[in-house]
């Protein structure tokens, strides 16, 4: 059975739109050390990386109150007319980051205005994804709705590897010091040309035939909000979508893709230019499967490849990172499984570490040492002993009282003797394998994200649909995913095992799954239009 062009037409500009969004959303993400020396430097180097990062995550938290604002709108007015504002206001932001002059030029304008700027763009993207899933499903004959949304669901990875080809194509041209005084920018004005084609594309667009029946006959809700979450059969089915669905689908996207990035780069000490090439391969690999998947569903159901890929992630998560070690970094791998590596300090003195690794100043020696060893990715054991905070490495013992250099220059030689790497060797990544990897977790993503627009659109009413899919859609996207990889990072400084942290998305896949099991029903076969509020 071929699409009909107008489907087609549909689906590409739906999609584009959204993919120019999603690459705006996440260009901030990626150039976040870029952005803090010209942004925040009156902290000092970690703390205007810190400050950066802080306002990166606001855009995340305020996802859901877009949600809310567009998801109203959408069910007001319309699903086009929803999605071709937080269009114009994503590209809009986006563009103004590129022009926005630094703290050098304007003072403590330049920061409170990039967080502004952040924040709209969190706004944006929290209305955009309800107006789009809901557009395209509506369009779709019934029994094919999971291959047209997949289609829609190929946007936020699509989005993500065109920054990152955007940044890696502009460093090389330039070279690192002109990237890094002026050619960032470049990435950020691109969206005023993103722009122009994505409300080109969209205004040639008509309403969904579903919504504009509805609204034609008078049907359509006056009080969406209302409708939506003043009813507890409705509420009921908000709740089985986050914490059955969409908890779990968003701790396996970002941990197979967010997460998988900051932990080469961070933990086995892969050149940012090279991960990023590594994990643009993967996901080029696996973005047709979202389609698959999606498609897939038409004919087996949403529920079983949504559960089967949060329960399989869960399970492979560990033995993958491990592997993940092994291939891009054998020398540290070799090192975490040799060496002896014991912190030993007053526990009253060395509490729970939520900040990033290397991002904050310690005010505990216990603190600085843990940071230190951080650092450098040194798998540890924690001792509670009286005394000085020591470290121990092999038959070496290193007192902590401050934070001086010679003590760190005494670590990190012990470090070094010991066989801890400061760096991944390119000669010495297995390339093949660090891709096949990346793949295998690119794979998981597209299981539980490539049916579930057309799933979350089947659980609700036409009259509420828009928000009814966006809010626990972004609550889940935006808390539990958005935030993952932080807490990933503090677990594993606080236990001093790198793979600690995984316990949060493999925890949250495996509830997802079970509650999902019990709690929401299977969706393909429903008619949209038959839905009750």
């Amino acid at each position: 059975m071929t699409m009909p062009p107008e489907h087609r037409k549909v689906i590409v500009a739906s999609g584009l739109g959204a993919m120019f969004e999603w690459y705006d959303f996440y260009l901030y993400g990626v150039l976040a050390p870029v952005l803090a020396v010209h942004f925040f430097t009156a902290p000092g180097e970690q703390g205007a990386l810190v400050a950066t990062l802080l306002a990166f995550a606001a855009g995340f938290a305020v996802r859901p109150l877009g949600a809310l604002f567009f998801g109203r709108l959408g069910d007001l007015i319309g699903r086009k007319y929803t999605f071709l504002m937080t269009l114009l206001l994503m590209g809009s932001a986006t563009f103004a980051i590129g022009v926005l002059p630094g703290q050098e030029t304007i003072g403590i304008a330049a920061p409170a205005a990039l967080v502004i700027l952040r924040l709209l763009q969190g706004l944006a993207i929290g209305g955009e994804y309800g107006g789009v899933a809901t557009y395209v499903a509506e369009h779709a004959p019934r029994g094919r709705r999971g291959f047209y949304t997949g289609w829609v669901q190929t946007t936020a990875s699509l989005g993500l590897l065109c920054a990152l080809l955007a940044i890696v194509g502009l460093r090389s041209a330039l070279g690192e010091a002109a990237f890094l005084a002026w050619g960032w920018r470049l990435p950020f004005l691109l969206s005023a040309l993103l722009l122009a084609v994505g409300i080109w594309v969209r205004l040639s667009l008509k309403e969904s035939p579903i919504f504009w029946e509805l609204k034609r006959s008078g049907g359509a809700s006056r009080s969406p909000l209302r409708e939506a979450f003043g009813n507890w059969p409705n509420v009921r089915r908000g709740l089985a979508a986050l914490f059955g669905l969409v908890a779990a689908q968003a701790v396996v996207w970002y941990t197979g893709q967010f997460e998988a990035f900051y932990f080469m780069t961070l933990q086995l000490k892969v050149d940012a230019t090279t991960a990023s090439l590594f994990l643009v391969a993967a996901l080029a690999l696996g973005a047709p499967l979202f389609v698959v998947f999606g498609a897939l569903s038409d004919r087996v159901g949403r529920k079983p490849i949504i559960l089967a890929g949060a329960l399989l992630a869960a399970l492979a998560y560990l033995p993958l990172f491990e592997a993940l070690t092994e291939a891009a970094n054998p020398a540290l791998a070799k090192a975490r499984q040799q060496v002896a590596v014991t912190l030993t300090a007053d526990p009253a003195a060395c509490g729970w570490q939520f900040e990033l690794p290397g991002l904050v100043r310690e005010v505990t020696t216990c603190g600085l040492a843990k940071r230190w060893l951080a650092e450098r990715a040194v798998r540890y054991s924690i001792a509670a002993g009286p005394g000085p905070t020591a470290v121990g490495v092999g038959e070496e013992r290193i007192e902590v009282a401050g934070d001086d250099e010679a003590t760190r220059r005494r670590l990190d030689a012990a470090l070094d003797a010991a066989g801890y790497p400061t760096h991944a060797d390119p000669a010495r990544i297995d390339r093949g394998r660090v891709v096949g990897i990346l793949f295998l977790l690119v794979v998981f993503v597209t299981m539980v994200y490539g049916p579930i627009a057309a799933m979350l659109v089947e659980m609700f009413a036409t009259r509420v649909r828009c928000s009814s899919v966006s809010l626990p859609y972004h609550i889940g996207n935006g808390w539990f995913g958005g935030l993952l990889p932080s807490a990933i990072l503090a677990i594993g400084v606080q236990t001093g095992n790198v793979y600690a942290g995984l316990w949060v998305p493999i925890a949250v896949a495996m509830v997802g799954s079970v509650i999902g099991a019990f709690f929401v029903r299977e969706t393909k076969d429903v008619d949209l239009r038959a839905v009750e509020s």
